[in-house]
């Protein structure tokens, strides 16, 4: 309640949560009832966690009609309150999280599923390290076609890419500018940004941090951020995986190590190569990977950026210093040495990719798991064992899947199957640019 105290200014919270999309679901209330909800919670029902990309119940849910969609309690989460520099009038937001009544964490929260795989970290004496690297484009939706924005600074539009461009970056630096200001006052750790490889596309690299729930929470409240900050520069901002046909798609890189009790990065050595457990944690995620797909490409959209020779992973594989793989260990000191998951999409949600991750990769260093040899060159060229290439195939594998029922409690894999099929069915009666359009603000 500080930061309200020393906010007068704000006479308006947003309490907010992410349901199983990664979509914020909320509520507004007056700043003078605050006090309530940060001493008390607020309460949803259960299914709001668990609604579709429509924002609609899932059918035959049992969170619906048959428990008579009863109430859980949301609770503040560890972050407080914090500004919303997208809204024009002074606005708080109140990240929260959800609970049972009598205080024992629902299963069906995805921040929750980050919090129990943490916790498995922390009974072996294990602590992660996370980064997000996040990839967005600035688009025109104004028209029947998407466009890159006129630059608000030459009114001209960029018709192709320019990596690492830095006058593809000053073309948008009012944007930018404001971003990193924003960023500063959430506490938000955003670092580098360069232009990527579609037109207006950029990225922007969160710091590595010891706190994997807040690397999920910086990631999430970014993308929100950056959508937000977007259409009140008058254009729209998208971490959809693949909005553009003909240009390679957002990504969402992972970064992590793990440090033991006293401090130690356990993939170091002191060789080139590694630990025996960063491999035995390559071997981990590798193995999860099929199952995991679908949390890593969790919408239709998401399998147009998952094809071979597009800068996205399609093969099951990892290697040293090369972008083509699906795990990357990048040339670091070795007290930096780390792994790269470079799997997920742009439109995930980021508590379950980060849990996915970490899941996987503790699987792999509990059971000593071998790692298959590295590969050398191009990864589409490697005869690897494939992701799958579908949504269909991927929320298949998924509901059969050891790994990923090793990681996720069954309440959250069941309700994200449930959701999934349902996204399914309804979408094949939309047109490409309907699904877009539904898309492009929502992921």
């Amino acid at each position: 309640m500080d930061w309200l105290r020393e906010h007068p200014e704000v006479r308006t919270i947003r309490v907010a949560a992410a349901d199983l999309n990664g979509v914020a679901r909320g509520k507004r209330i007056p700043a003078r009832f605050a006090s309530k909800v940060f001493s008390e919670g607020t309460r949803f029902p259960f299914s709001v966690m668990n609604l579709d990309i429509w924002g609609e119940d899932i059918e035959d849910s049992p969170l619906v009609f048959e428990t008579g969609d009863c109430d859980g309690l949301l609770m503040p989460t560890e972050r407080g309150f914090m500004p919303m520099p997208w809204l024009e009038a002074p606005t708080a937001l109140l990240p929260i999280w959800m609970f049972h009544m009598d205080g024992r964490p629902y299963e069906g929260d995805p921040r929750q599923a980050l919090a129990r795989v943490v916790g498995r970290y922390k009974a072996a004496g294990l602590t992660p390290v996370v980064a997000t690297e996040l990839e967005f484009f600035l688009i025109d939706d104004s028209g029947t076609k998407l466009r890159v924005p006129p630059s608000p600074r030459s009114g001209k539009r960029r018709t192709g890419g320019e990596i690492l461009s830095l006058r593809a970056l000053d073309a948008f630096d009012g944007f930018f500018t404001a971003l990193y200001e924003a960023c500063e006052s959430m506490d938000i750790p955003a670092d580098t940004a360069i232009s990527e490889a579609g037109p207006g596309q950029f990225e922007i690299n969160l710091v590595h941090q010891s706190d994997a729930l807040r690397a999920a929470d910086d990631t999430w409240l970014f993308k929100m951020l950056v959508k937000g900050l977007a259409r009140r520069h008058g254009f729209a901002a998208s971490f959809m995986a693949k909005p553009y046909d003909i240009w390679s798609g957002n990504g969402m890189h992972t970064h992590f190590s793990i440090l033991d009790a006293q401090g130690n990065n356990i993939f170091n050595d002191g060789s080139p190569e590694g630990s025996d457990r960063l491999r035995h944690a390559v071997a981990g995620c590798l193995a999860a990977l099929p199952g995991s797909t679908l949390i890593f490409a969790p919408h239709e959209n998401s399998y147009d950026r998952l094809v071979p020779h597009a800068h996205a992973p399609t093969g099951i594989g990892w290697a040293y210093e090369n972008r083509t793989a699906a795990l990357r260990i990048p040339s670091s000191g070795p007290v930096a040495r780390r792994i790269e998951h470079r799997v997920a999409g742009g439109d995930v949600n980021p508590y379950l990719m980060i849990a996915a991750i970490l899941g996987a990769a503790l699987n792999g260093i509990e059971d000593a798991l071998p790692a298959p040899a590295p590969i050398i060159g191009n990864a589409y060229e490697q005869g690897l064992p494939q992701l799958p290439a579908t949504w269909e195939g991927a929320i298949d594998t998924f509901a059969t899947c050891p790994h990923v029922a090793r990681i996720f409690p069954p309440e959250i894999i069941e309700n994200f199957l449930m959701t999934k099929r349902q996204e399914l069915h309804y979408m094949a009666e939309l047109s490409d640019a309907e699904q877009t359009e539904l898309y492009l603000d929502t992921v």
